[in-house]
């Protein structure tokens, strides 16, 4: 008996039409482009998401070392000083605490540079 297959591929074909509204053009109509950009913009997506928290570390790490290089010292020596100090603060909320309270952050940075 012939199978027509109508459903199944009409059904994966809105599927992606679907998830490509908002691009542009063709690329969001017609299903061989939409596809293509699709496919294209999930692998940036994934690849992405991983750059993402490279790229926040880096920005944390920056605005860190701007802050402890006005109270005169050093990122590494930062860095290190709060682990010998065993200060358990990520540089997330050292990056935050360095914008938001900076005298709080300085005495963060005496706690660090103090010889243990």
């Amino acid at each position: 008996m012939r199978v027509k297959r109508g459903f199944k591929a009409r059904h994966r074909r809105q599927k992606v039409l679907k998830l490509a509204r908002g691009f542009r053009g063709g690329r969001s109509k017609l299903y061989r482009t939409a596809a293509g950009t699709l496919d294209r913009a999930l692998r940036y997506a994934y690849r992405d998401r991983k750059a993402r928290k490279r790229d926040f570390r880096a920005l944390w790490i920056t605005r860190i070392n701007a802050a402890v290089r006005m109270n005169n010292l050093s990122y590494n020596k930062f860095i290190h000083g709060l682990k010998q100090a065993n200060v358990e603060l990520d540089r997330k909320v050292l990056a935050e605490l360095a914008i938001s309270d900076p005298a709080g952050f300085a005495h963060i940075v005496k706690l660090a540079s103090k010889p243990v």
